[in-house]
C-alpha cells in the first residue's frame, strides 16, 4: 500500500536520492551531520569537533569499509548507510547502519535508502541471508524507518550495549533474503 502521507515535494526528494561511495572531497557535507548532537544522539560515536575528525573517519573507516555509501541528493551527501559483514559462523548476517542530516528527517529519505540497500545487498553478497539493525528503544524515528522498509521487529534486547557511558536497550529488526521486501 502506498504511503500517501508524504507531501508531493517530499515524494520528489525520495525519488532523487542515490547512493555512492563517500570521498574525502565530501568532508564538508559530512560535517553537517557529524557535528549535530541531534543526529549523533543514538550513534555509538560522539559529535565531531573538528574537520580533522571527519577526514580521519573517511580515511580510516570509510575507505577500507566493505560496504559504506553516502546517501545523496543531487549527488551531494546528506547522510550515510552501511552494511557490516560478519564472519565465521555468523557470516550469513550483516548489520545495517545509517545516519541522515536532521534537516532531512521525516521526508522518507532514510526509508528509501534502506529499501535501496535491501534490494541490492543480497545480490552483491550472496552469502548474506539476514540483514539486521539494532535501534535504541528511544529512537522511534529510526524504528519507523525500518518498519516502513519492510523489516520485522523481533524484540527488545535489554541492556544490550553501552552507548556513551550508559547501557541501552536496543530493538532488533531483521530482513531475510527470502522476505518479499528483499525481492522487490
Amino acid at each position: 500500500m502506498e504511503d500517501n502521507s508524504l507531501k508531493s515535494d517530499e515524494k520528489e526528494i525520495v525519488q532523487e536520492i542515490s547512493l555512492r561511495p563517500l570521498e574525502l572531497t565530501d568532508v564538508d557535507d559530512l560535517m553537517v551531520w557529524a557535528t549535530d548532537d541531534k543526529v549523533t544522539r543514538f550513534c555509538t560515536w560522539d559529535s565531531y569537533t573538528s574537520k580533522e575528525d571527519a577526514i580521519n573517519y573517511i580515511k580510516n573507516i570509510v575507505v577500507p569499509h566493505p560496504w559504506l555509501r553516502a546517501i545523496c541528493l543531487d549527488n551531494r551527501p546528506i547522510g550515510s548507510i552501511s552494511v557490516s559483514a560478519n564472519s565465521g559462523s555468523t557470516r550469513c548476517r550483516g548489520e545495517l547502519g545509517y545516519v541522515v542530516a536532521s534537516k532531512y528527517w521525516g521526508k522518507g529519505i532514510a526509508t528509501r535508502a534502506v529499501k535501496i540497500v535491501a534490494a541490492t545487498i543480497f545480490g552483491e553478497w550472496p552469502h548474506l541471508e539476514r540483514l539486521e539493525a539494532l535501534v535504541d528503544v528511544e529512537n522511534v524515528g529510526s524504528q519507523r524507518v525500518l518498519e516502513k522498509a519492510g523489516f520485522l521487529r523481533e524484540g527488545v534486547l535489554r541492556k544490550y550495549m553501552i552507548v556513551k557511558e550508559r547501557s541501552r536497550d536496543l530493538v532488533m529488526f531483521s530482513l531475510l533474503s527470502t522476505d518479499p521486501q528483499a525481492l522487490e
